[in-house]
């Protein structure tokens, strides 16, 4: 299954497509197997019902109560018809979260923004212009420029382009993937996915599929979950008018100034315009802070901070099997002793998402040692042979949040597999990647590696105390488009029945307008593109974890400077022995207590963002 998982996710090409089509429901059946052996249940169910007489530990008697929720939650206990109809919804879901997946990919890989104009490119820097003009060449396009249908492509596209009608057209060709009506159209996919999962909810006893997912994470209900996103939602819209306002008043200097025609800000033009305000107030150009960040010298970077938080050192080895040639492998030590070995793999080749981290194998102690084997991958448009690839300052924060996620699995220190890593409640596994971030951007990271690719000279001080300044900038933008998605994503749930089925698009304009949602701005992944919730289960009705995690990681930033910063010996052996490394062996909010001395302080997420505090 790990090696599945690595092709279904790194290359999906016709032939793994196919594979993955056959073998989802077959996997998904085999799954249900196990999970409804009446036989296995009792036995379970014993031990479970024994266990407070028992002689276990605390990570034993955990175990137990883990495994004894998982095959209860999944319907262990049904009557034999109830079984037999779980199991077919759970094989139709598997079917159609495959071919959601494959509808999203085939629409990032067959539409494309082509320029065969040099004058057409107008704004757009040199290290994009150089991704764009290899990807025309693999197109069999040489001389034009190609902007792929990516994230990593399209973001920057419309973040510099000065064409305001390509923009619009690289845009409306973004965010409809998934939403031509032709073949690849995910919204018929998207209904009867909602219409199983509620129904599978019903036979599992839950009202929705929310409170079935949630019932499980620190959150327990969706109320909770929606009351967190709504206590940050009103100081974020505001803050977000306050950016239209900004723009708009340059748009409007610029239409005078050229003698064009007035416009209103649209959400093509979002991106662009808050690069000229940040220009404006901050001076920074995110074309020249690119210059200074280049890939192999971020992941140099991540290691020494790896090295310094935690002890680890990074060895590449060689002759060991990968999927493919550009993919990279090291081994991790700490005091000469083997931690795991770590995978990276940074490009795009019709990869699963923008970047992830994936555990190949999980920590276990239990029959003797066995080191974790973890990857992180990334999306990034490769360049002419022999150029550096250059990132943005966001994208050099991803790649530390999934290195983090990387570090969780690689620091496990408990005895079985099921509590190992990554292997917590999903509202917490993006915490300590969250925590991971803030180390990118420390002087003693950002000094040695973030260096210019051509002079091989240090980020200048004053670029970096711009970028800091302007931390908050845009904040309102980023927090409504990820924060319109997981209320839609929460309030679809909620809302899905069994017996009526829900247009995705029509319940994204109703949802939309219930909350307020700035015109200007959209869903950060529409419904037939939000690969999230509709690709398979696992962020379904959870795509608020990560404001959820967000809370956690600000207040644990505010504990470290209170013992005098990021590289405190301290808190940074607190950090491992209190979260890095007991994974799912003690209940979260525990596991924080042990590092911050009580509960959350949920204020430290609107300060951390700068936004009031009512």
């Amino acid at each position: 299954m790990s090696v599945f998982g690595v092709y279904t996710s790194n290359l999906n090409d016709k032939q793994v497509q196919a594979l993955e089509s056959e073998m989802s429901p077959l996997l998904a059946a085999f799954d249900d197997e196990i999970i409804q052996n009446s036989k296995l249940f009792q036995r379970i169910k014993a031990v479970q019902t024994d266990s407070a007489s028992a002689d276990l530990t605390p990570e034993q008697q955990r175990l137990v109560d883990t495994h004894f929720r998982r095959f209860e939650r999944r319907g262990a206990g049904l009557d034999e018809a109830q079984k037999i109809r779980l199991k077919a919804i759970n094989q139709r879901l598997a079917s159609l979260f495959t071919n959601f997946s494959q509808n999203q990919l085939a629409d990032e890989e067959g539409y494309i923004l082509t320029i065969d104009s040099e004058a057409a490119l107008a704004g757009v820097p040199d290290s994009l212009l150089a991704g764009a003009a290899q990807a025309a060449k693999d197109r069999e396009l040489a001389g034009k420029w190609v902007f792929t249908n990516t994230r990593s492509s399209m973001e920057p596209f419309l973040s510099y382009s000065s064409r305001r009608d390509l923009r619009e057209k690289g845009w409306r060709m973004w965010v409809n993937r998934g939403n031509n009506d032709d073949q690849h159209d995910n919204k018929a996919i998207i209904s009867e996915i909602l219409q199983l999962r509620a129904e599978r909810a019903k036979l599992l006893g839950y009202p929705t599929h929310a409170h079935w997912i949630i019932a499980n994470n620190m959150a327990k209900t969706p109320d909770a979950a929606l009351a967190l996103m709504m206590k940050v939602w009103p100081a974020a819209v505001a803050r977000a008018r306050e950016e239209v306002a900004d723009m708009q008043a340059l748009a409007d200097q610029e239409a005078v100034a050229t003698k064009t025609a007035d416009f209103m800000i649209e959400p093509w033009d979002y991106r662009y315009f808050a690069e000229k305000v940040r220009l404006a107030k901050y001076a920074i150009d995110q074309n020249e802070v690119k210059e200074y960040l280049q890939l192999d010298k971020l992941r140099e970077g991540m290691f020494w901070a790896a090295n310094q938080v935690y002890g680890l050192t990074f060895e590449l080895v060689s002759g060991l099997p990968v999927f493919h040639p550009d993919v990279t492998v090291y081994e991790v030590q700490r005091g000469g002793k083997r931690v795991g070995m770590w995978y990276f793999d940074p490009y795009a080749r019709g990869a699963s998402g923008p970047a992830w981290m994936t555990d190949y194998r999980a920590q276990e102690q239990f029959k003797g040692a066995v080191t974790p084997i973890v990857s992180n991958n990334s999306n990034f448009v490769k360049g002419q042979p022999g150029d550096p690839v250059l990132i943005s300052w966001d994208d050099a924060t991803t790649m530390f949040h999934e290195f983090g996620h990387a570090l969780h699995g690689l620091l496990s220190q408990v005895s079985y597999p099921t509590l190992a890593g990554t292997n917590v409640k999903r509202d917490f596994v993006e915490f300590p990647s969250q925590v991971n971030e803030y180390w990118f951007d420390t002087p003693e990271v950002l000094n040695r590696y973030a260096v210019h690719y051509k002079t091989g000279k240090a980020i200048p001080k004053e670029l970096v105390d711009k970028v800091l300044a302007a931390k908050n900038f845009n904040q309102g933008f980023a927090t409504v488009e990820y924060l319109a998605s997981a209320l839609y994503d929460m309030k679809i749930h909620l809302a899905a029945t069994t017996d009526k089925a829900i247009n995705s698009g029509d319940f994204e304009k109703k949802a939309m307008a219930e909350i307020g949602c700035p015109r200007e701005i959209v869903m950060r992944h529409r419904p037939t593109q939000f690969g999230h919730i509709f690709a398979d289960d696992g962020y379904s009705a959870g795509y608020y974890v990560y404001i959820w995690a967000d809370e956690m990681t600000a207040d644990v930033y505010e504990g470290f400077m209170e013992k005098g910063g990021l590289y405190n010996h301290d808190a940074c052996k607190l950090l491992e022995e209190s979260i890095m490394r007991v994974g799912n062996s003690i209940p979260p909010d525990e596991a924080f207590r042990r590092f911050r001395g009580r509960d959350v302080d949920t204020n430290a997420l609107m300060r951390d963002r700068g936004f009031s505090v009512a």
